[in-house]
């Protein structure tokens, strides 16, 4: 049986369908008739496979507590080896409803209230969120924009939060969400010597690990036997194959101890079995979802590439950040000379957009909006003629 979702032109009504995107405009402030461009879910339908492994599954019509068996296992093995090159062990899986999940129970398992967390900012807002409503505090080590349009990492800052601050626990974010780097082998070493030296647990959330389009993602765990012992890698079939509401997710504890005290966080917010439909969703996504990822990446890939052009034609002003990584475009707007409440006012009222707002990333996004590129071509070039329109006036 052949394929069938590689259209990804088709523009698929998704109102009506209980969308975070799309039906809850209204409910968080929106007008009714934004274009949504935020939240990091694609506008494409999933593999055909996936569609139909869920069918056939939902046609058995008995829904009781579920698990998964080591055939699971596997197809996740495979496509880590296939395409990062990374042998995992099946000794090493926790499964949890999601990778934001994960890292709360990250905090709860590997520090105490009031302890520091250190993040990079500007980075995924729910980082800050998970640390506070904790009770911990975020301490951040924050990115650069180089004159190479590219975001940096101060490594000296780094080390002296570290110590300064008495950090435990670190989130990486790699490929980094929103600003779209895919750090780089020497990067990622300098980060992990610090964090050996210094005793600091890394949680990697690498969700977007199967979105790299300059470079090559490197798992971090990977990289040095030191770093696997003190690492929690987060992944997700949710980003790769538009799989979100279902809810799952795979994290790789290679250490035994660290393992125990995250499964014990778990046990403790009464999280055993997952949803047998996330279940099924990942496990046919990665034995049979190739031909539609390879498809599905190009055409983001072209996308990525027709927003830079028109960037660089048409929105004056305007600056995107070099793109390595994700679906996910970081426009810098501060050249346009717009405060940040005006930009945003322009780009809702008067643009009819709903975009991700830099600020919610952290002070150091203000003057960005974050732009969903993970839709038809022909959305996104209505989106950005939007925003030409709403900038020059």
């Amino acid at each position: 049986m052949a394929e069938r979702n590689l259209d990804f032109d088709r523009i698929i009504n998704r109102r009506g369908t209980g969308s975070l995107k799309y039906d809850f405009a209204k409910r968080r402030g929106m007008p009714e008739d934004v274009l949504p461009l935020w939240v990091a879910d694609m506008d494409f339908k999933t593999s055909s496979y996936i569609e139909d492994a869920l069918v056939e599954r939902a046609r058995h019509g008995i829904f009781g507590y579920s698990e998964v068996q080591t055939p699971y296992f596997e197809v996740i093995r495979a496509w880590m080896k296939k395409h990062h090159d990374w042998e995992v062990q099946e000794k090493w899986l926790v499964k949890t409803p999601g990778v934001v999940f994960a890292l709360a129970m990250a905090v709860k398992a590997y520090t105490k209230p009031g302890d520091g967390v250190l993040i990079q900012l500007p980075v995924y807002y729910p980082f800050s969120e998970v640390i506070e409503d904790n009770g911990r505090k975020v301490v951040s080590n924050i990115l650069y924009l180089g004159e190479d349009n590219r975001y940096h990492i101060d490594f000296d800052d780094f080390e002296k939060k570290i110590t300064e601050e008495k950090i435990k626990l670190f989130f990486l974010c790699n490929p980094h969400n929103p600003v779209g780097r895919v750090w780089t082998r020497e990067e990622l070493t300098k980060l992990g010597d610090i964090c050996v030296k210094r005793h600091v647990i890394v949680v990697s959330d690498e969700i977007h690990q199967d979105f790299v389009f300059k470079g090559k993602h490197l798992v971090f765990a990977n990289l040095k036997k030191e770093y696997e012992d003190i690492s929690i890698t987060c992944t997700s079939p949710s980003k790769t194959f538009n799989l979100a509401s279902m809810m799952m997710s795979n994290i790789f504890i290679p250490n035994r101890d660290l393992k125990h005290k995250f499964r014990k966080e778990l046990d403790a917010a009464g999280t055993s079995q997952l949803g047998v439909m996330g279940l099924v969703a990942c496990e046919a996504a990665y034995s049979k979802g190739e031909e539609w990822y390879q498809a599905m990446l190009s055409y983001v890939a072209d996308n990525i590439a027709f927003t830079k052009r028109y960037v660089e034609a048409n929105l004056h002003g305007v600056r995107m950040a070099e793109h390595e990584g994700t679906y996910l475009v970081w426009l810098d707007f501060r050249e346009t000379g717009l405060s940040t409440d005006e930009l945003e006012k322009r780009m809702v009222h008067k643009a009819k957009l709903w975009l991700d707002s830099g600020k919610i990333f952290g002070e150091s996004g203000r003057g960005f909006q974050r732009i969903n590129a993970a839709c038809p071509r022909s959305v996104l070039s209505e989106a950005l003629e939007r925003i030409r329109k709403a900038i020059q006036e």
